[in-house]
């Protein structure tokens, strides 16, 4: 098992996290301890006034807010009360057993977890320290809980990493997600993901996600000032709502912080790209067109982001390879990876196949026509022209007019 704690000055916030995971069908309210009310008959006004109440009995704490998530082996099967009995247990052995709390199940993610909230401050107004708790009270409760339910044990990098698997990354929706949250969730997995080098590279990935990076017009304010926003877009790249400022998320995805990224990332990719050039030459050798092109790249796992002018005309393409995480351009690759050179060849090949159509048709033609034409003893025009020249009647060799003969006049 894998303890997760957070501690947060919004209780409401918190709350709304998990209610969401339950309305959207990715999480279900299976208990809860300190309320008088049955689970079924507890509203969300129940549930959030039980834990403000007591918050609000200790006006100088603002950190009140208790976060965990409890995570298990993909392998556990553990039904509802077992995770409850957890739950209790561990709530216990870190404190807090006498207060209020709330147990979610998660069910999106590959492995087993729950969330469990309340808040530190006890009936009195007194508030329950939760300095260093993950070492001093977390950890022990959470070895004691391993031996005392056979769950399997969490020592060793390998198995941490396993039960902290993170669900894969999905567009995000406008309205149905709470913005600035959905949006550093986002930026963050893709700053720590992926190895791009530029602002353009960085926004190829994001638009998979619904997200703009934007840095405004060259001649803004913001611009100028190195400033950076974050966008929630919809399916065709169309900013939606209100932009979030890099500096107002948790981890502060500022343009500074992006072009550190940058640098590295230059180094990071570097031994992938004759890997990527290897796929992008097996997938263009069938291709005869842009459109087969990206399906055979989407075979290999490459997705091509094409950048088209107003226009229509393709100016640039993008490449990320999804298994290596690195994003390179056409022309990074090499000349004849840019989109001029791409395009081109998709246009000779073209070219040469609707010249040998024509042909094709050309000669179907001619066909056709001389099908149609009848000539001679019942011969068609093509066999007229196929067939050897026609024998002309012959003049018998003796009545053959004599060629005089000039003689030179010296």
């Amino acid at each position: 098992m894998v303890a997760k704690i957070k501690s947060g000055k919004s209780l409401i916030n918190a709350l709304n996290y998990n209610e969401n995971k339950v309305r959207k069908g990715h999480a279900r309210f299976i208990g809860a301890s300190g309320y008088a009310k049955d689970l079924e008959k507890l509203s969300f006004h129940d549930k959030l006034l039980r834990l403000t109440d007591l918050a609000s009995r200790n006006q100088l704490t603002k950190t009140n807010a208790l976060h965990v998530s409890l995570n298990f082996s993909p392998g556990e099967k553990l039904d509802v009360p077992a995770l409850n009995a957890i739950a209790d247990r561990y709530m216990q052995k870190i404190g807090f057993g006498d207060q209020p709390y709330l147990i979610y199940r998660h069910e999106d993610a590959g492995h087993p977890h729950i969330h469990i909230l309340a808040t530190n401050i006890q009936p009195d107004g007194r508030r329950i320290s939760m300095h260093n708790i993950g070492k001093q009270r977390s950890e022990p409760a959470r070895k004691a809980i391993e031996i005392e339910f056979g769950l399997v044990q969490a020592e060793g990098q390998q198995q941490v990493v396993s039960l902290e698997k993170e669900a894969a990354l999905k567009p995000l929706s406008y309205g149905e997600d709470e913005t600035k949250k959905a949006l550093s969730g986002v930026v963050s997995r893709v700053i720590r993901d992926y190895k791009f080098t530029s602002l353009p590279e960085f926004n190829a990935i994001l638009g998979s996600f619904n997200v703009l990076a934007d840095r405004g017009s060259k001649a803004s304010v913001m611009y100028q000032q190195n400033g950076l926003r974050y966008w929630v877009t919809d399916s065709r790249g169309a900013k939606m709502g209100v932009p979030v400022k890099a500096s107002a998320l948790p981890k502060k995805p500022t343009i500074r912080l992006l072009e550190k990224r940058f640098q590295l990332n230059e180094l990071l990719r570097r031994p992938f790209r004759e890997q990527l050039k290897s796929k992008i030459d097996q997938a263009s050798f069938p291709s005869d067109s842009l459109s087969r092109f990206e399906k055979e790249l989407h075979q290999k796992n490459i997705r091509i982001i094409i950048r088209k002018n107003t226009e229509g005309r393709v100016y640039g393409l993008t490449f990320i390879d999804e298994v290596n995480k690195v994003v390179f351009n056409g022309s990074d690759l090499g000349k004849k990876y840019s989109a001029a050179a791409i395009i081109q060849q998709f246009g000779d090949q073209q070219r040469a196949a609707n010249t040998q159509q024509a042909g094709h048709d050309q000669l179907w033609h001619i066909k056709e026509v001389a099908d149609s034409s009848h000539v001679g003893q019942g011969k068609t025009l093509l066999e007229e022209l196929l067939s050897a020249t026609a024998q002309q009647e012959t003049v018998p060799y003796p009545l053959r007019k004599k060629k005089k003969r000039r003689h030179l006049n010296l």
